[in-house]
This record gives structure tokens, C-alpha cells and sequence, in this order.
């Protein structure tokens, strides 16, 4: 017993600011470590390469954040079961979790890498890539495939360790990867001249041992939570693959439903060719530092939340969700602040290209919208995935994800004519719906059943 209180952590008693930045910091660190991935992907192929490289790295990485929406999904929702049987002391089926959560997604990861190569030149077709970067775009994309099961398997290792209220372990891991990847993106891309292919290599290098060091940690400490990573284990049993599909499907469809967008609306951006194209890159990368604030805030809240319905202590859920709301806008505050005072050095990181920087400074106010946004979004979403509601996840995706964000881009960048000025203000109004259909969800109180 003395081994298993040092792989979950009791989330149900004491300080709940305290708690959620103590939970709450490494995810970040952690999520930051792991968009550092391709976001140094971007900033070294914008240095070297150039506006195609960009604009290739941008379109293949959007796309590989497509790929991945099963295992977010999926993930999210096997911590919220874990944290919730945690809360309530169900060491038996936290095991059994645990081990059709491994197969279950593992498997779609193969199936969805056969799949995206058999069909990758329709796929770079549909997507509108520019002719400058369509190769670079296609070396990139077909080597992320390659490693996709990498980054499932983190993703289950981190779901796993993040629902016992352990953040720390999946921070050192990526934390290692991701220092991996900055010294093999330079060796690969500028030593070696292997261009936007080695950028990927490296990524997928870096993916690999994150994924491999995890699951090792998680196999030294298996006798702590009764997994014992035998063949039998990893069985797809019935009772644990219903929850787990009845939350993780709202939850995939939620995280697909963005992602979709965002690839629909770089289709649209690339219309107007690689200059466009790259300044999409720019602006979404950026915005991955907002993305990395609100899935470290709502991954952290979810197990919060999650563990204290479980353990039926609702009057801490307020306080939980309060601290996120206080916490998340001071943040993105000072990125604001940073953001209107020195754009040309934020554009600068990514590239030297004067034609891409002289266009830059439109992006300024629907990044600063997207950081409110994402600020505003980790509250509802700890809030709903931490209370398993599978019904309001899959509306938020469908409103969220297709009606509002692309229905907003369309009619901005077409009926107005805003171009690619109106895809980006789409995305960022978009945002915060999440925040309005929270806010309804918690003044009506179903989040106690």
C-alpha cells in the first residue's frame, strides 16, 4: 500500500489552488514540451528553408493533429474513468481500464496510418497544398504517419498517470523527447540537408522514446495499481469498453470536429497561395502556446473534478473552476501584453522571410481573441469531461467544432470577402461558444449526477 500512495495522488482534500498548480504546471510544461515538437519543426524550416517548408509543415502538422483525434479523445476519456474510479476506491476497474484502453486505441493507430498512406495524394489534392511546397508537404505527412502509434501510445501512458493525479512523470518523459527533437531537427535539417523530411524524422524519433520511456515507467510501477502487463491483461473487456466508448466517442468526435476545422480552413487559406499558406502556419503555432494553457487547465480540472464527484465532494467543484477561470486569464493577459508590444519579434522566431513578415501583423487580433478564448474554454471543459456528460460533449463538438467555426469562417471570408483574414477571425469568435454552453451546463446543476 505504501507504493500505491505514491502513484495516486488524492485530489478530494486540501487546497484546491495549491492542488491544480501543483497538477496543473507539469501538464502544462509537459503539453508545451510536446507542441515544441513541431513547432521547432516550423521555426527551423522557416530559418533554412524557407515560406515552402512553412507552409509544408504547417498543412502536414495540422493534418497529423487530425489524425491524432481518436487517441485525444479516447485518452481524455479513459483518465476521466480512471480519475472517477480512483475517487470512489475501484482499484479493480482502474486495471481493467487501463488495459482495453492500451489495445483498443493502439489498434486504431495502425488502422488509421494504412488508411491516411493509401490515401495520401488525395488527401495533399483535397487539401489545396500549393505546388512550391507539395512535396516537402508529402515527405512530411507520410513520415508522421509512420510514427502515429508513438504518439497514441504517450497519449495512453499520460492518460493513464494523469487519471491517478500523477503529472509529473509525463513531463520528464516529453521533456526528454522534446530536447531529443531540437538536437535532431538541427542535425537532420541543417548539418545533414535532409530538408522538411528530416524535420519529420526527428519529430518521429522523439515520439518514439517519449512513448517507449513511459511505458516503461508505467511497467516498473505496475504492482501499484494492479496492472500487470501480462497478455491476458490487455484483453478488450465489454464493461470497461462501454463507458469508454460512450465518453470517448463525444470526446473524439469533439476533438476532431476543431481539427477538421482547422484543416478545412487551411484548404481555403492555401487558395491564396504559399505566402498565405505560411502565415496560417504562424498563426496556429502560435496559438498552439494558448492550446497547450487550456489542455494543461481542463486535463487538470477533468481529474480534479472527476475524482471529487467520485468521492461526492461538490462544493469543491466551484472553487475548482473559479482558480481555472483566475489562473487562465492571468496568463493569457501577459501574452497579450507581449503579443501588442513586440509582434515582430513573436513573427521573427518562425522565419526570415521579409514577404511572409510584411504581411504578419494582421494576425495580431485574432490571436489575442484566441487566447481568450482558449482561457475561457478550460473552465467549461474541466467541468464537462471531469462529470463524463457525453451528450453535452458531443454538442459542444458539433457547435464548437462544425456550425460555428467553419459556418463563421465561410461567411466571413466568402460572403464578406475577408479572405484569409476571415477564416482566422472565424476560428477565434468560434472559441468561445464552449464557455456559453458551460456556463448554462453549471447554473443548471446536472453535473452532480
Amino acid at each position: 500500500m505504501a507504493e500505491q500512495k505514491t502513484m495516486v495522488r488524492d485530489l478530494t482534500n486540501g487546497s484546491v489552488a495549491r492542488q491544480l498548480l501543483v497538477f496543473a504546471l507539469p501538464l502544462f510544461v509537459s503539453n508545451a514540451l510536446q507542441a515544441v515538437y513541431n513547432m521547432v519543426d516550423m521555426i527551423i524550416v522557416g530559418q533554412f528553408i524557407g515560406g515552402a517548408g512553412m507552409s509544408a509543415v504547417s498543412i502536414g502538422g495540422d493534418l497529423l493533429h487530425l489524425l491524432t483525434f481518436v487517441s485525444m479523445g479516447f485518452a481524455s476519456a479513459g483518465q476521466v474513468l480512471i480519475a472517477r474510479n480512483v475517487g470512489a476506491g475501484k482499484m479493480k476497474e482502474v486495471s481493467e481500464t487501463i488495459g482495453t484502453l492500451f489495445s483498443f486505441l493502439l489498434a486504431a493507430s495502425v488502422l488509421i496510418s494504412v488508411v491516411c498512406f493509401a490515401l495520401r495524394y488525395p488527401i495533399m489534392h483535397a487539401l489545396n497544398t500549393p505546388p512550391e511546397s507539395f512535396s516537402y508537404a508529402m515527405d512530411y505527412m507520410v513520415t508522421c504517419i509512420a510514427g502515429l502509434v508513438f504518439i497514441y501510445g504517450y497519449n495512453i501512458v499520460s492518460a493513464v498517470l494523469r487519471g491517478m493525479g500523477d503529472s509529473k512523470r509525463p513531463f520528464i518523459f516529453v521533456g526528454v523527447a522534446a530536447i531529443l527533437n531540437i538536437i535532431l531537427d538541427y542535425l537532420f535539417v541543417v548539418v545533414f540537408g535532409m530538408e522538411v523530411f528530416g524535420a519529420a524524422l526527428a519529430t518521429v524519433i522523439g515520439q518514439g522514446v517519449s512513448f517507449v520511456s513511459s511505458l516503461v515507467y508505467l511497467y516498473i510501477k505496475r504492482q501499484s495499481f494492479g496492472f500487470d502487463f501480462r497478455l491476458r491483461s490487455f484483453a478488450i473487456r465489454r464493461d470497461s469498453l462501454k463507458p469508454l466508448v460512450m465518453l470517448g466517442i463525444p470526446m473524439a468526435i469533439q476533438s476532431a470536429a476543431v481539427n477538421f476545422s482547422k484543416v478545412l480552413l487551411m484548404s481555403w487559406i492555401n487558395l491564396e497561395g504559399v505566402l498565405y499558406s505560411a502565415l496560417a502556419g504562424i498563426f496556429n503555432k502560435i496559438n498552439v502556446v494558448g492550446g497547450v494553457v487550456s489542455m494543461s487547465f481542463t486535463a487538470a480540472g477533468s481529474s480534479m473534478v472527476g475524482q471529487n464527484l467520485g468521492a461526492r465532494k461538490y462544493e469543491r467543484v466551484p472553487r475548482i473552476l473559479a482558480t481555472i477561470a483566475v489562473i487562465g486569464l492571468a496568463l493569457f493577459s501577459v501574452m497579450t501584453v507581449v503579443m501588442v508590444a513586440v509582434p515582430e519579434r513573436v513573427f521573427g522566431m518562425f522565419t526570415g522571410d521579409v514577404a511572409v513578415l510584411s504581411l504578419a501583423n494582421i494576425l495580431i487580433i485574432p490571436m489575442i481573441l484566441n487566447f481568450y478564448g482558449a482561457a475561457t474554454r478550460s473552465i467549461s471543459f474541466a467541468l464537462i469531461n471531469g462529470s463524463g456528460n457525453t451528450r453535452l460533449n458531443l454538442a459542444v463538438a458539433l457547435i464548437d467544432g462544425i456550425l460555428m467555426r467553419i459556418g463563421l469562417a465561410a461567411l466571413l471570408c466568402f460572403s464578406f470577402n475577408m479572405g484569409s483574414l476571415g477564416c482566422w477571425y472565424g476560428d477565434a469568435i468560434a472559441g468561445f461558444m464552449p464557455l456559453l454552453i458551460g456556463l448554462v451546463f453549471y447554473l443548471s446543476g446536472k453535473w452532480r449526477k
